[in-house]
C-alpha cells in the first residue's frame, strides 16, 4: 500500500474530525476540563502534551510546554477563538466565558507537568 496515500487519508480524516468537533455544541456548565476534553483533547491529548498519533500528524502544540505556558491568557484566548495553522477557531461554538474556562484548564495542565 502506498504510505503517502495512507498518510494523506489519515490527515483528511483528522481534519474532518476537527471540523465536526469545532461545530459540536457544548453545554455552558462552567467546566473547563469537560470543554477541553470535547474540543481540544483530540489534537492536544488528554494531558495536553500532544503525544498522540493525531497530535503528531497535525503538528499540534504541547500545551504543557514552557513556550505554551509562557503565553499570556490573551494570546491563548486569541488562538482558541480564531484558530492557528491547522487548528480551527472556536468563536462560533464556544462563548467567550467558555474559552476562558478552557484557557484556565490549560494552565492547570501546565502545573501537572
Amino acid at each position: 500500500m502506498n504510505h503517502s496515500l495512507l498518510r494523506r487519508g489519515s490527515a483528511v480524516l483528522i481534519m474532518l474530525a476537527l471540523a465536526l468537533l469545532a461545530g459540536a455544541p457544548v453545554r455552558a456548565d462552567g467546566d473547563g476540563a469537560a470543554l477541553y476534553k470535547s474540543k481540544c483533547a483530540v489534537c492536544h491529548g488528554a494531558d495536553g502534551k500532544a503525544a498522540t498519533l493525531a497530535a503528531k500528524a497535525m503538528g499540534s502544540s504541547d500545551l504543557t510546554s514552557p513556550a505554551a505556558q509562557k503565553m499570556t491568557d490573551a494570546q491563548l484566548i486569541e488562538i482558541t477563538t480564531k484558530g492557528k495553522n491547522k487548528m480551527p477557531g472556536y468563536e462560533k461554538s464556544l462563548s467567550a466565558a467558555q474559552i476562558k474556562e478552557v484557557v484556565a484548564y490549560i494552565r492547570e495542565l501546565g502545573k501537572k507537568k
